[in-house]
């Protein structure tokens, strides 16, 4: 393809009837006052959007628009043009065409760009417009850190030669910036912002340690490197999170605050004495990534109205469950939220507080001051609240308190260990709670688990296997043959997972006369009977089925979120 003419963005827009000349003349005065690129001034102005400059000017040039979320991108082909050349020019190499490369560009007006990826390809390119946003998708999942982060341990482990001595003067030394471990652990969190992991694993095996980051629910092995570097690499991270560097024997946990690729992150750090050496997992709280609303939870609309208006209630408690990971923290902070105001006194108490809430008192747990979830709970009640947030019912004491909280006149919002709504009040039972305290106090329990998204650019239709057709049937019954059904095959968006993002799936137990009068019952499972009846029809299992019914999720996916369940 011959060079492009240089052609004026702003002037397609016009002609093509997208923009105005006043609202032209006006980017033009924003992009002079504040140097951003003039397509950026029209998309975050509202005036057009992204897709529609992408066919503008492919219309204009005459060269095709490729929609990059129903495109099969070659990672191979990608790394043909180098990281940093490939962000600052927003372009990516789609196809080897033998003579020649497809190249995906946002602005193939940028003539010093198009000069520049000739070069350095050194061969001739034929033109595309792509939008940025999967643009910069790509680039984060392509180049990853990999390569990186094993030279760097390579580096650590001649660094540290055969000894392990002297690591604390390395790592308080003016130069620590410069040390090879320092780098090692920036470019292991680098990369797992990159790929939105939740958590780091720094798992001593044996002859080797395992680096693991949790993404999407699931753990994928980053890298592996000599075990030399295990004790560098921990000693560091427990230098800054200000733990004990001379206790190995005994588990720890600390947190500490850091920032990568310009977001400030929150890390709380976890140590624990295995077999090989200590064990290190990090759980990662991005602080501006997260805007808690409860439309963006994905409950169902009915389910949604009746939650909306339990938590506007002046009293009770209402409780949110699920194993870890389940996103159980998210939902109450999206509760906080919306009933955040300046009439309402709220008070949270958390081990640890993960998010920063304004307008909200939140306390942190100590166990070591003796600052447990009893003590800070009943200190919370001579403030005043009229909300109490308790991070988690953990034994009898922090019970008690809260469901008394919630008969004398506060809103308290909590979560717990249980695996359904259903076994939720006989739990509280269970760890002491009077019956009549909870049949008198409980509002609602809301179950939920997340399940994975299938990756919209690679998602093909799925022939379920013979083991998950009989599972489906539970649900479905004999409609299970009516439904089509996906699977993702594994493409650069989603690193070959087939899935992108989690949404959660809910069940909700609302409290009634009939179980209120069940919950009072010495014979418990009067109640789970009376529960059962309740709540069918709007359990976890169904709510995931609708899901690969409606071809969002895989039937793998939710059979393995779902194994918890009876069938």
């Amino acid at each position: 393809m011959s060079r492009p003419e240089k052609i004026r963005l702003g002037e397609i827009l016009v002609q093509q009837g997208l923009l105005t000349v006043a609202l032209l003349e006006t980017a033009l005065a924003e992009q002079k006052r504040s140097g951003r690129k003039l397509g950026r001034v029209f998309i975050e102005s509202g005036y057009v959007t992204e897709m529609q400059i992408s066919e503008a000017l492919a219309h204009q040039m005459k060269i095709p628009f490729i929609d990059l979320k129903r495109f099969d991108v070659k990672p191979d082909i990608v790394r043909k043009l180098p990281e940093a050349q490939a962000r600052r020019f927003r372009a990516i190499v789609l196809e080897d065409r033998g003579s020649s490369y497809l190249v995906g560009m946002t602005d193939p007006t940028d003539l010093f760009a198009y000069d520049e990826v000739v070069r350095l390809l050194m061969r001739d390119i034929d033109l595309a417009v792509v939008s940025e946003g999967p643009v910069l998708a790509i680039i984060d999942s392509t180049y990853r850190r990999t390569e990186q982060i094993s030279t760097l341990a390579q580096e650590l482990e001649q660094d540290l030669g055969d000894t392990t001595a002297n690591f604390a003067t390395i790592e308080v030394s003016q130069n620590a910036e410069e040390a090879p471990v320092v780098k090692l652990l920036q470019t292991i969190f680098d990369d797992a912002v990159q790929v939105k992991a939740s958590d780091i694993h720094i798992e001593p095996q044996e002859g080797k340690l395992k680096i693991r980051f949790r993404i999407d629910g699931v753990l994928h092995l980053q890298t592996e490197a000599d075990m030399r570097i295990a004790t560098a690499l921990v000693l560091r991270l427990k230098l800054t999170s200000g733990l004990d560097i001379s206790e190995k024997r005994l588990p720890q946990d600390g947190r500490f605050a850091i920032k990568v690729r310009q977001l400030p992150v929150d890390v709380r750090i976890s140590t624990m004495p295995t077999q090989y050496g200590e064990s290190v997992v990090m759980r990662l709280l991005i602080q501006n990534a997260t805007s808690f609303s409860l439309e963006k939870l994905g409950m169902p609309p009915e389910m949604l109205k009746r939650f909306r208006q339990l938590i506007h209630r002046p009293n009770g408690m209402v409780l949110v469950t699920g194993p870890t990971g389940s996103g159980k923290t998210t939902t109450l902070y999206a509760a906080l939220s919306e009933i955040n105001s300046p009439g309402n006194k709220i008070i949270t108490v958390e081990d640890p507080v993960e998010y920063r809430l304004p307008g909200i008192n939140q306390v942190q747990v100590n166990e070591k001051i003796d600052l447990d979830f009893a003590r800070v709970l009943r200190a919370a009640m001579r403030q005043d609240p009229d909300i109490i947030l308790v991070g988690e019912m953990r034994d009898q004491e922090t019970a008690q308190i809260g469901l008394r909280a919630a008969m004398t006149g506060h809103l308290v919002l909590s979560t717990l260990h249980t695996n359904d709504a259903i076994s939720t009040p006989v739990r509280l039972i269970d760890m002491g709670a009077p019956r009549f305290m909870v049949a008198m106090s409980l509002l609602a329990v809301v179950a939920q688990r997340l399940v994975r998204l299938v990756c919209a650019s690679c998602v093909e239709p799925y022939v379920p296997l013979p083991a998950e057709r009989a599972w489906l049937k539970l649900e479905l019954g004999d409609t299970v043959n009516n439904h089509a059904y996906v699977h993702g095959r594994g493409c650069s968006q989603c690193n070959g997972s087939g899935y992108v993002g989690r949404i959660a799936v809910y069940e909700m137990l609302e409290m009634n006369t009939e179980l209120t009068d069940a919950a009072n019952q010495h014979d418990t499972s009067l109640f789970i009977k009376v529960a059962r009846v309740h709540i069918a029809g709007n359990t976890i299992r169904k709510n995931a089925v609708d899901l690969a019914v409606a071809r969002r999720t895989t039937v793998a996916e939710i059979m393995r979120i779902s194994n918890q369940f009876e069938d």
